[in-house]
């Protein structure tokens, strides 16, 4: 009888099959994943540094040069509608219409490096799940100070100087791409990402 409870298995075959089986391959992928994730995540700031650079170079340029470039988007512009639309403008209508939509192009050059900006300065932070306001606050400080910082370094450029009304334009670009950011995040956390988040909850 004794030797009988001796030979009894404390466990059930199931059971022991769950203790002893050890798959290493599987705890070897969950090494290299998150490895992978705690060296990545840092590096998804890099897009937003290169776009600080990007913006810092643009405002290095002298007065005449940064006038010369925004001046060619423009002509640029003109000169593409006026194919698409069939307009058959002059050279002096396209001269004309260039001068009256460069002002409009500076400013909207404006927005969309600081929109830019924002988007890659507020989505790493939203892997890192600086979410709601939040993120609003964080992103939007060091944006807006940025563009502070920009309008002051351009006092020291040739031709160019700060100006107060060019980063309340900055900041409209900033917000929006801000709130795109989080627009887009909450749809993939309710769409895509949602299974994997249900299944977390339930481990």
């Amino acid at each position: 009888m004794a030797a009988a409870i001796l030979r009894q298995p404390l466990f059930s075959d199931k059971k022991q099959i769950e203790i002893y089986e050890v798959d290493p391959m599987k705890y070897f992928l969950m090494f290299i994943k998150k490895t992978l994730r705690y060296v990545l995540k840092p590096l998804s700031f890099v897009p937003a540094i290169f776009v600080m650079y990007m913006i810092f170079r643009l405002s290095a340029q002298d007065g005449v040069s940064s006038s010369q470039l925004s001046y060619k988007v423009s002509k640029k512009i003109v000169t593409t509608a006026d194919r698409i639309l069939d307009l058959e403008f002059t050279q002096e209508q396209i001269k004309h219409c260039s001068d009256r939509i460069h002002r409009y192009v500076r400013k909207l050059g404006h927005i969309t490096e600081y929109f830019i900006l924002a988007i890659s300065i507020s989505f790493p932070l939203y892997v890192y799940r600086v979410r709601g306001f939040a993120l609003m606050l964080v992103a939007g400080l060091f944006c807006v100070a940025f563009a502070g910082l920009d309008e002051y370094h351009q006092s020291f450029v040739a031709g160019r100087g700060p100006s107060k009304r060019d980063v309340a334009i900055d900041s409209i670009g900033i917000f929006a791409g801000i709130i795109l950011v989080r627009i887009v995040g909450w749809t993939g956390r309710m769409t895509i990402f949602r299974p994997l988040a249900n299944k977390r909850a339930g481990e």
